[in-house]
């Protein structure tokens, strides 16, 4: 068997393995084989076989991602896909000895992300124009984007199978195939019946009915779509801030958490498998602790 044929079944094989075995989604997937062939691409011009790479190679590799000017997060990225591939071919016996365990990772500094204030968010909604059947399901996306800080390919995918309205509730298939109840709000639910009732004006593919947002192509919304309702009501208001889907998420968190929501809570509504990652709005709140009492404290007001 030529190396060539050897690479390309094991990639197969490995794709299997991060679908059935680590059930992750088709997008994560994806960035995971990328990953592998930024790696097989450095490993060809240098003539070293995948399955006898060292230390000193994927430094080398390594280095030459922020040669080449890559941002340390997306080398971080990078450098995480390929500590999956090696922890795969020692899993399955195709090496003995893992060459990332000793792999460092670039130092990335805290970035604290974009947050809305919610005077922010209601200039958005309130920006949109509900006369449509367009802008209708505008507002309901925004509402439920904010009001259960729901990433954007969970709304995306969103169906009226997992909607419990009367309950106040809505199940949300995160990543992993990892299911999670999340309440909703009662606005978020105006703005979603509003929505139902303006819904059906747009054919609507039949494999595609139970899908809650609807494009004007009558399928499910693209994550892109959500993207540019949000930079085109961006712009519309004139808001000096770069934000995304993912900010009403942060700014789902982090409004809980200045509310006094405990963050083992906030974790399970936003579906994070680690409280690490929940932790990033403990920095949040206290940068906004510090500049309230910088601005308010009698002492930092005297002359």
């Amino acid at each position: 068997m030529k190396p060539h044929e050897k690479s390309e079944k094991i990639i197969i094989r490995y794709k299997q393995y991060l679908k059935l075995e680590k059930s992750l989604s088709d997008n994560t997937i994806d960035a995971y084989l990328t990953d592998i062939d930024k790696l097989f691409a450095y490993l060809t011009l240098e003539n070293i076989d995948y399955t006898e790479v060292t230390l000193d190679d994927l430094e080398n590799f390594s280095a030459g991602l922020h040669d080449i000017g890559i941002h340390p997060r997306s080398q971080l990225r990078i450098l995480s896909g390929i500590r999956s591939f090696y922890h795969f071919l020692v899993l399955e016996d195709y090496i003995e000895n893992d060459p990332t365990e000793l792999l460092e990772s670039p130092k990335i500094g805290l970035s604290l992300p974009e947050v809305l204030t919610v005077k922010e968010i209601d200039a958005l909604i309130g920006s949109i124009d509900r006369s449509t059947c367009e802008g209708k399901r505008n507002c309901a996306i925004l509402e439920t984007l904010y009001s259960c800080g729901l990433r954007v390919s969970e709304l995306c995918n969103l169906k009226f199978s997992d909607l419990y309205l009367k309950e106040r509730y809505i199940k949300v298939e995160g990543k992993g195939n990892k299911q999670r109840l999340v309440p909703i709000s009662s606005r978020a639910i105006t703005e979603l019946e509003n929505y139902f009732s303006a819904r059906t004006q747009h054919p609507i593919k039949p494999e595609f009915e139970d899908f809650v947002f609807i494009s004007r192509f009558g399928k499910n919304i693209s994550r892109i779509t959500v993207f540019h309702i949000i930079k085109q009501l961006e712009k519309k208001i004139n808001l000096h801030k770069e934000i995304s889907p993912h900010t009403f998420r942060h700014s789902f968190a982090t409004h809980l958490l200045e509310g006094g929501a405990n963050l083992r809570a906030i974790q399970c509504m936003l579906g994070h498998e680690s409280i690490g990652t929940t932790e990033i709005y403990t920095h949040i709140d206290r940068n906004m602790l510090r500049k309230e009492i910088l601005e308010h404290h009698p002492r930092n007001n005297q002359l």
